[in-house]
């Protein structure tokens, strides 16, 4: 019976081990891939200007199996995705201005990977700022990067 206990105690200081070997520090942008941090510049861009319609083409995947997630729910699809971003967002001054603090890149392979991060929505009068984080995961598809689901809160 010591023995077993023994052996699931090493287990454990292993595991215990590696998880501190996973912690990272926060990744400079050189470890993200060039055309995501292009692709997420161009949608603060496009949405600071007003233009939910580029924001969208800018970054996520234009398909049926785009997957959102936020605080209304799970959304499929590229269109119920873009509809749920213009009921939400009506006007410019309802839209504010973006800002994207990234935070975490990992890699899921050659073509896959995960970044995390928060976002800021500065608005003005009597609407309140708004701000949460988010974790993209993205795929590389024809030898471009989208963004194949969203987990936003």
């Amino acid at each position: 019976m010591f023995k077993v206990r023994g052996i699931h105690l090493v287990a454990f200081v292993l595991l215990a081990a590696s998880c501190d070997s996973v912690v990272e520090t926060e990744p400079t942008s050189k470890q993200i891939p060039l055309g995501i941090t292009e692709k997420l510049n161009n949608q603060e861009n496009a949405w600071n200007e007003g233009e939910i319609e580029a924001f969208m083409s800018n970054g996520y995947w234009a398909n049926d199996s785009l997957l959102f997630i936020g605080k209304s729910g799970v959304t499929l699809g590229y269109n119920h995705t873009l509809e749920n971003y213009l009921k939400s967002y009506p006007n410019r001054e309802a839209m504010g201005t973006l800002k994207f603090d990234l935070l975490n890149w990992r890699p899921l392979g050659s073509d896959h990977g995960l970044l995390i991060g928060s976002w800021h929505l500065q608005r003005m009068g009597s609407l309140e700022s708004l701000s949460g984080h988010f974790s993209l995961t993205w795929k590389k598809i024809q030898g471009e990067w989208f963004i194949i689901a969203d987990h936003s809160s």
